[in-house]
């Protein structure tokens, strides 16, 4: 569905007065164009429905041949379409395209019209009709709808209610009123809808629809009894075992929680809930980074899985180089030049040159992408993806010429909060850049892996942002982890001979890393110790501040 809009967009009032003139000039399609773009701007404007009206009697097929559905086809034509089916008889494929709507921009007002909350529709379409309609709706929207956007679905909850009144002892149409209600935050009506429709046909949906109102309600140990019997109704969804587990880790019971997951395991060993959430859970108990790992690798193996999963992001925000950067250490300041420091060789020749400055669009794009956080390391590999076509020098450039910091709201936080954390964003995102050059080259000979390696051990400024990214190729490809974990192993057993100010963010970047062994595992848990944690919960405070980042 295209957008159809910019900022050239004229008023849903002048549309209307375009589409009028257009009309009694009898050019239907221009006509039809500027009432689009009027429902597009205003969708309950009577106005606006007026005029498609007087365009609908103009035509000898009520106006649809004026709104044909293409591959793009502008939502305002969508709903114009939608509308005039309603008109001739059609509600049920109106509601559909409505619905469309719905999903192409959530907080639009597109079915806050007569027809969509008249108790004829409702029952017209019969409960059957009506509650297929209401699994479109939830399937379109996020579970919960934002509050923003809850106003909008408001006909929609309407539609339920009108046709509960009608049918009221209607299972289906009962668990999926009670979804819908539940999303948009009407939780004691969701809990009212599922518990009727329970007993009025007890079913394995209708016991899972109650479990999530109950949950929702804060009423979890009913919320846990429903969805037991859910089931027991069924006992090879495995997807309910993953909501029992989260449900049981969500409030304490963690133990509980993994012996439900393992129960789902045992049946399939590659269902993606059970697989998502057992990792998610095994993580929350030891805190062992292999379960992460291991759950990257299937993500990374599995591209077709059944919905989208937040379990790895959830399990890294937050957390020093899972989730986001630690604080520099003190003696680290916004004026370091890694292309003088000592022996090192930032440009990968010879000589300790400084490199030339980087060109203006190398600096763009970094500009663009450097921030302290991330949902987790492949996440961050794949962001830093535009600085791909980067030559070496420009990438070199940024680490010996950062750019300064950026005007925007991330800048602004970080010039008056931490200005040197801007300087580890560049180091870090550059880093992640030159992880990405030249990747038809073997590993082990390749230039990516030369000059992070000579980043990382002769150039103490760069050190840390040049192993991450080596950390980070080690979690997007398993060939390469004996190799950085060896590096990762002799860059901290250097800094226990030689204790130095990051010591501390080079132990949670080593127990950020995979197929680490057991023995400097727990080195790098004593060099994190408790002051580590508390640096980690002043960064988290002032990650809360930021401009939040979209992934």
């Amino acid at each position: 569905m295209a957008e159809g809009t910019d900022d050239r967009a004229l008023p849903a009032t002048q549309e209307l007065i375009l589409a009028r003139r257009a009309l009694d000039s009898g050019e239907l399609t221009h006509a039809a164009d500027h009432v689009a773009a009027a429902l597009a701007r205003a969708p309950t404007l009577p106005e606006v429905h007026e005029t498609l009206a007087r365009l609908a009697a103009a035509s000898s097929d009520g106006g649809l041949g004026l709104f044909p559905l293409q591959h793009h086809t502008f939502v305002g034509a969508v709903v114009a379409r939608a509308h005039l089916l309603a008109t001739a008889g059609r509600p049920g494929e109106g509601l559909d395209l409505l619905i469309a709507a719905t999903a192409h921009a959530p907080g639009a007002d597109w079915a806050g019209v007569p027809w969509v909350t008249s108790p004829e529709l409702a029952e017209r379409l019969g409960p059957e009709r009506t509650a297929r309609v209401l699994m479109q709706i939830c399937a379109a929207v996020p579970d919960p709808v934002p509050p923003p956007n809850r106003a909008a679905l408001s006909p929609y909850l309407t539609l339920a209610r009108n046709a509960i009144t009608i049918h009221p002892e209607h299972a289906l149409l009962l668990g999926t009123a009670s979804a819908l209600a539940r999303r948009v935050e009407e939780v004691p009506l969701a809990v009212r809808w599922a518990d009727r429709g329970v007993r009025a046909a007890p079913s394995k949906m209708g016991e899972v629809w109650l479990g999530y109102a109950l949950r929702s309600a804060g009423r979890t140990r009913e919320a846990l009894a429903a969805l037991r019997r859910a089931v027991e109704h069924d006992p090879d969804d495995l997807a309910v075992y993953a909501d029992i587990a989260g449900t049981l880790a969500d409030h304490g019971r963690l133990a509980e929680a993994l012996v439900w997951i393992e129960r789902a395991l045992v049946r399939n060993p590659s269902f993606d809930c059970a697989v998502h959430t057992a990792h998610r859970l095994r993580f929350q108990r030891d805190g062992a980074v292999r379960h992460l790992v291991a759950l990257a690798d299937f993500v990374r193996d599995h591209p077709d899985d059944s919905h989208e999963h937040s379990d790895l992001a959830e399990c890294c925000r937050g957390r020093p180089w899972l989730g986001q950067l630690t604080p520099a250490p003190s003696t680290t300041g916004s004026t370091a030049t890694p292309g003088r420091s000592g022996s090192g060789h930032v440009d990968g020749s010879p000589t300790a040159e400084r490199p030339e400055p980087p060109s203006t669009e190398a600096t763009r794009r970094l500009r663009e992408l450097a921030h302290p956080a991330w949902p987790h390391p492949p996440a961050a590999y794949d962001a830093a993806v535009s600085l791909a076509t980067l030559e070496l020098a420009d990438l070199l450039g940024l680490l010996a010429h950062p750019p300064a910091t950026p005007q925007t709201a991330l800048g602004q936080v970080l010039a008056g909060q931490d200005p040197a954390l801007w300087l580890r964003c560049v180091q870090v995102w550059t880093c992640l850049g030159l992880l990405h050059h030249r990747t038809d080259e073997p590993w082990a000979d390749s230039t990516r892996r030369r000059v992070l390696v000579e980043l990382a051990r002769e150039v103490p400024e760069v050190a840390e942002a040049a192993l991450f990214a080596l950390v980070t190729a080690a979690w997007v490809d398993p060939s390469v982890r004996t190799d950085v974990a060896a590096l990762v192993t002799e860059r901290l057993a250097a800094a226990r001979r030689h204790p130095e100010p990051n010591a501390v963010s080079l132990a949670h970047l080593a127990l950020a890393t995979p197929d680490l062994d057991p023995e400097t595992v727990l080195l790098a848990q004593r060099l994190a110790g408790v002051t580590a944690r508390r640096r980690r919960g002043a960064l988290r405070a002032l990650l809360r501040r930021l401009f939040r980042r979209s992934w």
